[in-house]
Formats: C-alpha cells, structure tokens, sequence
C-alpha cells in the first residue's frame, strides 16, 4: 500500500525543485522532507531522485510521480461524488506545460471562463513547444501544449489547432540589411532572434526556403523580449501573427516574406486516467481554442 505522504513529499520536492521549497510548500522542516524521500527510497528499493540541481526524478520516480497527479485528479472526483469527504480545502492546482507563445496569445482567454467556473488554480511551466512534452514524460506535469503529436504512455494528444508565425523585423533594420528586396541567402546572413537553443523554428523556416546550415542569432527565451528585440532593430524573428497586430498596424514591424508564413500546430496532452476535471478541460479547450488558432494542415 502506497504512503501517500511519501510521494506528496517527492512530488514537492520535483514540483518546487528542490527540498528547501518544497519544505515550505508541505509546512515541513528540510530534513523531515529528507527522510521522507530516504524512506520512500527504502520501500521501493531504489533511488527515486538523482540529486542534482534542481533534483530531478529517476525512471521509478517519474513513474510514482505520474502516480501522484493522477491520484489527485481522481481524488477530486471522488470528494464531488461524497460531499462528506470533500474537507473545503483550496481549490483545485493543475500543473501544466506549454509554450512561451500561446502563454502569451491565446491561453488565458481559452482557459479563464473554466477555471473561474470549476474552482483551478493553474501553475504554469514554460517550455518550448518543441520541448513540453519531457514534463509529462518526467511525471512533473498533468497535461501540456506542445507541437509533437505522439503522447507518452499512458496519455491522449489531441490536435488544438496551429500558431502562425512571420517572418518580422523593424523597417530600420528592413532597410539596413535588404536595401532591394528580401531573399532567403539575404535572410540566412542577416542577425536572427532565437527563443532559445531548444527553438528550431528559424531553422526550419530556413530550409524550407532553401537556406541549410548555421546561421547568426540573438538568444531571448521571453517571447515579449522578442518582440522588443525586434522593434529595436537588433535582428529578424519569426513572431505569432496573434501577438502583434497593432505593431504591424502602426508600422513598427514589417513582414519580410509575406507569401512565407509558417504554421505550428499545437497538441494538448493529457493522461487518460486524469478524472473528470481533466475532460472537461480537455472538451472546453477544444473548443474555446479553435476560436483563435488556425487550423492545423492535415
């Protein structure tokens, strides 16, 4: 039988990455978190942590972690279906990825009227869309929005829709570096913005125009960031159409390849045994979320 007090224990300590924090989060000392994750350690038989910074969870910790969350989804279940078990605690905290991007566009209008309405608190890690899914994977995460399509054991992925980006830059810098007109070897010598060394969009976007290889870039892992970055002419950058609507409205930003744009699709993942909670924002966001998202190419 599972102490569940143990793996409330290493799922803080992954959740807050590390034991001082999670600590705090369970009203707990650091060495009584320690000794919980010894002897959960003791029971299973092996290391549930590598101890790193910020600790990070061994292939039977991620296992027990995806545990947890499903657990508590299922909980809440329960407590809806026998009030008398429901102790009037917080409101439910779904933890969940996405990208910079849709973080910034989308998400809080597809997402607000459900959380007000059903009592969730979000606690949101940004990841790249590239990237997202490695949360689930690690058990830290009940569900994410990522651009892979094929879930991890255990859970669904269901198409949203696609982000669609453009190739933007100040008319400063327009002018500067594509004094006649704007062809892909011009684009590949010109600076770049780059979210971060995760981000594979530009490159993608370079092959398909035909550009292989390396190419010089700006790292800004803040998608408002970027944005500045570009208004102030340090490079060329491929930007949600959704997020800058009124600066390419006043002519701060200008497209440089208007027949080029690039579309992102975007998955929601969610684990098939997430409760009730988890269907019905799985329903509700298919459909506030294809309000705004263009769709996917089949």
């Amino acid at each position: 039988m599972f102490d569940y007090k143990l793996l409330s224990a290493l799922a803080a300590v992954v959740e807050q990455a590390g034991f001082e924090r999670a600590a705090q989060v369970l009203g707990l000392s650091q060495s009584a978190v320690s000794q919980r994750i010894k002897l959960l350690e003791a029971r299973v038989g092996q290391p549930v942590l590598v101890r790193a910074t910020p600790p990070a969870p061994t292939e039977i910790g991620r296992r027990l972690l995806n545990h947890v969350q499903q657990v508590r989804l299922l909980e809440r279940d329960l407590q809806g279906q026998v009030p008398a078990l429901d102790e009037g605690g917080l409101p439910e905290r779904l933890r969940i990825a996405l990208n910079a991007d849709s973080l910034a566009t989308w998400w809080a209008q597809a997402v607000a009227e459900f959380c007000a309405s059903h009592r969730v608190l979000l606690d949101l890690v940004v990841e790249d869309q590239d990237v997202g899914l490695k949360r689930m994977r690690a058990g830290e995460v009940a569900a994410c929005v990522c651009a892979s399509d094929r879930p991890v054991s255990g859970a669904r992925s269901l198409a949203l829709g696609a982000m669609r980006y453009r190739a933007l830059a100040s008319p400063g810098f327009l002018a500067r570096h594509f004094p006649t007109e704007v062809t892909p070897a011009a684009l590949a010598r010109a600076p770049a913005i780059v979210f971060g060394p995760d981000d594979l969009l530009q490159h993608r976007y370079l092959a398909a125009l035909g550009v292989e290889g390396g190419f010089i870039h700006h790292l800004c892992p803040s998608s408002e960031g970027f944005i500045r970055l570009a208004e102030a002419g340090l490079g060329w950058g491929l930007v949600p159409e959704l997020q800058v609507q009124r600066e390419l409205a006043r002519g701060e930003l200008v497209e440089l390849l208007p027949q080029q744009p690039i579309d992102v699709p975007l998955y929601w993942h969610h684990w098939r045994n997430g409760g009730e909670l988890l269907g019905e924002l799985t329903a509700h966001l298919l459909r506030t979320a294809a309000r705004t998202l263009v769709p996917a190419a089949v």
